[in-house]
C-alpha cells in the first residue's frame, strides 16, 4: 500500500499523468500474462517476475511495478496493460 500523500505527488515519468494503485483484477491479469511468457516492458526486456503491486497510469495503458514496496518509475520499466501494446 502506497502512502496517499506520496501517491498524490507521483506521476508517470513519460506523460506526467497521475498514477493510482493497480487493483487486484489488473494485477491478476498482468501476472497471468507474465506467467504465460512473452510480456516485455517498454525497454524491450522480458518481464519474468510476478508483480506484487503496481501503479497504473491515468489512461490505464501502462503499469509501473512496485518492487519491495518501492515504485519503479522508469519509463523503460513500464509494462503495457494490453498484450502487444
Amino acid at each position: 500500500m502506497i502512502d496517499e500523500d506520496l501517491l498524490s505527488i507521483l506521476a508517470c515519468p513519460e506523460t506526467h499523468q497521475p498514477l493510482a494503485e493497480a487493483d487486484a483484477a489488473l494485477l491478476s491479469a498482468l501476472n497471468a500474462r507474465i506467467a504465460a511468457g512473452g510480456v516485455t516492458n517498454k525497454g524491450g526486456e522480458p518481464v519474468t517476475e510476478a508483480l506484487e503491486g503496481g501503479l497504473v497510469r491515468e489512461d490505464r495503458t501502462i503499469v509501473y511495478p512496485i518492487r519491495q514496496e518501492i515504485p519503479v518509475l522508469l519509463i523503460e520499466e513500464g509494462i503495457p496493460v494490453e498484450a502487444g501494446a
